[in-house]
């Protein structure tokens, strides 16, 4: 795809390879049709919620691998190498320790309660109003997280194969939301256990074949590879000065908790796990998976550090999100290396889209609308009230892919866990609140605590120098005055991923703070 700019010639096979790279998607779609209308026959709304429960632990462990990666990873997370070396693999470390944490904790905890929504637990614990709260905000929670992963990849397919084709950037979100509805529709998790199975393996043969290609393509082998990295102080991991939102305690001990949230605390990703017949494999699943991501993770890394070099060799000032999709694309590697590319980077969008629309389709009907305890439903309404909150949500996503599409900073993997730490912390402040303290709520209070406690952490930010970031602040005189003032007071201490720790303590205790006496025996087990 190299060639003279506006040149006929170049035009032309530009436009002719992003017809044949359409070609491939489409056809890559028509494959996840055939398995979905095999694995959805004889489908009901109990195998749309858990899978009936029989799932296979192997296959829920491999798929969970492209649920857990998406296309943030596969191309958010080279791009960072250049700028702050292999420093994300502090993150994944905490991840591996929030894995044991769900697997030890949060699994017999699900299993021994017969849990089809895993909010059902607070309803036990603190009561209605505190359920509803937790699922909402795990709705929210999905939603922003689903659909901002989602827009990274739309925005990679729409720069470098629909642009050619003069397909605009609405008409590309809406005909993807389209395929992830056709295959989702009916068979829910059913379909999602086999379908991210088929593909986690394509993404990963990507990673695998892309590293390879560009290895041998600069002369290198492994252990060249790590040399090469090491002497421009790009293998770095561990940070260790105190004051640095990066620092490695604040990295591990974040990102274990961001784990434990985003997965022991997910709808969408314990959706999988309780679909398993039984707790033994479902712990086995968890552990295979959360060692095979280490390794998966650790080899994005490299391959970031291999796609810098090959950036450096050839005089490109790439970073970021752009660094991968264009080298991939747009330098002159094979064509076959593009399609592996394409391949690995679909692969990667539809395992994040289908598992965030089918759980978060489960846990409204379930959870706000209360499908199971409304015994005046036959099936045949439950089904068309499913159907349309899934049509619904799948809107929902479109809305949001527009937004993020306005506010894209350009390394979208930041965004991503700051997200994160603002939304799941509430969800991990009332988990902890329910297993931990043996006292009532006042009901009514919780939804308003919940909302309260991300503004603080958001105050304590800004108050920490990220005020920094909003040129609304930087072009007020007297709030720049205030903001500048309060940094000093922080003494240089820039806060990372433990605003998701911060934020779950605040919760906990402006809880405890209007909490009451368990009034029956029942209440306090």
């Amino acid at each position: 795809m190299e060639g003279i700019p506006g040149n006929p010639v170049n035009t032309l096979f530009a436009f002719m390879d992003s017809k044949l790279l359409l070609s491939i998607v489409i056809g890559y779609f028509i494959l996840l049709l055939v398995v979905a209308y095999y694995t959805s026959r004889g489908s009901n709304n109990e195998s749309f919620f858990i899978g009936n429960k029989n799932s296979n632990w192997m296959l829920v462990a491999f798929g969970m691998i492209g649920t857990s990666l998406s296309g943030m990873t596969f191309i958010s997370v080279p791009g960072t190498v250049g700028m702050s070396g292999f420093d994300y693999f502090q993150v994944v470390l905490g991840y591996f320790i929030g894995y044991f944490v769900v697997a030890g904790v949060l699994l017999p905890l699900y299993y021994r309660m017969h849990l089809t929504s895993i909010y059902s637990f607070l309803e036990a614990k603190l009561g209605t109003l505190p359920y509803k709260t937790g699922a909402s905000f795990f709705i929210l929670s999905r939603t922003l997280g689903a659909t901002l992963r989602l827009y990274l990849v739309i925005k990679v397919l729409q720069l470098f194969i629909l642009d050619n084709l003069g397909i605009s950037f609405e008409v590309t979100a809406v005909l993807i939301m389209l395929m992830i509805l056709l295959y989702t529709f009916k068979g829910g998790v059913k379909t999602i256990v086999w379908t991210d199975t088929l593909q986690t393996t394509f993404m990963l043969l990507a990673l695998v074949v892309c590293t390879v290609y560009i290895m041998n393509h600069l002369g290198l082998d492994f252990k060249g590879t790590m040399d090469t990295l090491k002497s421009q102080n790009l293998t770095r991991i561990f940070i260790t000065d105190p004051l640095d939102k990066n620092f490695f305690l604040k990295q591990i001990l974040g990102g274990a908790f961001v784990t434990i949230t985003m997965t022991g605390l997910d709808q969408e990703m314990m959706q999988k796990n309780i679909s398993v017949s039984n707790l033994r494999d479902s712990k086995k699943n968890m552990m295979v998976f959360s060692s095979i991501m280490v390794l998966v993770n650790f080899l994005f890394l490299i391959l970031g550090g291999l796609l810098f070099l090959y950036a450096q060799k050839n005089g490109l000032s790439l970073k970021g999100d752009d660094l991968f999709p264009t080298i991939a694309v747009q330098q002159g590697l094979p064509f076959y290396i593009t399609v592996i590319f394409i391949i690995g980077l679909i692969s990667a969008l539809f395992p994040s889209a289908d598992g965030a629309l089918t759980a978060l389709t489960s846990s409204f009907c379930i959870d706000i609308l209360g499908m199971k305890q409304r015994t005046e439903w036959d099936e045949k309404k439950k089904t068309r009230v499913r159907l349309t909150v899934h049509l619904t949500m799948a809107f929902v996503f479109l809305l949001c892919i527009f937004v993020f599409r306005e506010i894209d900073n350009g390394s979208l993997i930041n965004t991503l866990l700051v997200v994160a730490s603002y939304t799941y912390g509430p969800l991990l402040g009332l988990f902890a609140f329910g297993l931990f303290i043996k006292r009532g709520v006042k009901e009514r209070l919780v939804p308003f605590i919940c909302v309260l406690s991300p503004v603080i952490c958001f105050t304590i930010n800004l108050m920490a120098g990220a005020y920094k970031q909003y040129e609304w602040i930087m072009n007020n005189p007297s709030l720049h005055n205030f903001f500048s003032q309060t940094e000093a007071m922080f003494g240089g201490y820039k806060i990372g991923l433990e605003m998701l720790i911060l934020n779950g303590l605040i919760t906990i205790g402006l809880l405890a703070a209007t909490s009451t006496k368990l009034k029956t025996v029942a209440q306090a087990a």
